[in-house]
């Protein structure tokens, strides 16, 4: 394949928690076949695996910070936690994430990069194109009711996967000529026979409508996507920091089986 040949590929990387660090394992599998994106549009999870590569930070570094997350690294245990606007504060994430990515701003990253917010004040999906990138991946991954809207610039922002869960429109906009998405909740949704708590719903809710909008989303969008890549995780939910390992490897398997796929699109 001739590197002066080939045609720009644009990554869009779906919300999906836990299971997003499936998204670091694709990016591995990419980096050993020695592709590398041009543009990178990120919703949630992926914004923030794919704004921490955008900014520069290795593949390396960023499966070892993922797979060594803890329950405790993003949860604020104090006491009165529970805010008016959410049941967890969200000061633990914007820590980890500035001080990782520094203050980093996004029209001054490495790669090309772009995340999705919803508004709540206009019901519109927000687009970060600049800025302070770790507050527009915080919006992004800000899900309602557990971790406090990011507010800025007149705008209310939750979760980007309201209204969008991968962000394939906006990295074509950016100038791909080649569009892979992962998508990480495949079966996310599933039937299931219990809920527990006012989480668990407030959770399965957003699940339920999730599946919904992003299957309307892909009619709509057509053949945007050139590639939609779906990692198989059944059993692994989003909202536990465990088995992490297992969507690594998942997302590092289906990036693998998928290397000619998109080396055939590139020519």
């Amino acid at each position: 394949m001739s590197a002066e040949k080939r045609k720009t590929l644009g990554l869009a990387l779906g919300s999906g928690g836990a299971r997003g660090v499936a998204h670091i394992g694709f990016l591995a599998a990419l980096e050993e076949a020695g592709i590398k994106p041009d543009y990178i549009a990120g919703c949630s999870m992926g914004a923030v695996i794919g704004g921490c590569y955008a900014s520069g930070m290795s593949v390396s570094r960023i499966k070892e910070l993922a797979l060594g997350l803890r329950t405790r690294d993003i949860i604020d245990f104090t006491p009165g936690f529970i805010t008016r606007m959410s049941l967890l504060r969200s000061k633990k994430i914007e820590v980890l994430l500035t001080d990782n990515i520094g203050d980093v701003k996004i029209e001054d990253m490495q790669i090309p990069f772009r995340c999705v917010a919803t508004d709540l004040y206009n019901s519109k999906l927000h687009v970060f194109e600049s800025g302070d990138a770790a507050l527009a991946i915080r919006a992004s991954s800000a899900i309602p009711g557990v971790f406090r809207p990011v507010k800025t610039d007149g705008m209310f922002l939750v979760d980007g996967g309201c209204l969008c869960r991968v962000p394939v429109k906006q990295v074509k906009e950016m100038g791909a000529d080649v569009v892979v998405a992962v998508d990480v909740l495949i079966n996310a949704s599933k039937p299931t026979e219990k809920v527990g708590n006012l989480v668990s719903l407030l959770l399965r809710v957003f699940d339920v409508m999730d599946s919904h909008n992003t299957s309307l989303q892909r009619i709509i969008e057509g053949d945007l996507c050139d590639l939609l890549l779906e990692p198989e995780m059944e059993g692994l939910s989003q909202y536990e920091i465990k088995g992490l390992d297992i969507a690594y490897n998942e997302g590092y398997e289906t990036g693998k089986a998928n290397i000619e796929k998109i080396k055939e699109l590139l020519d």
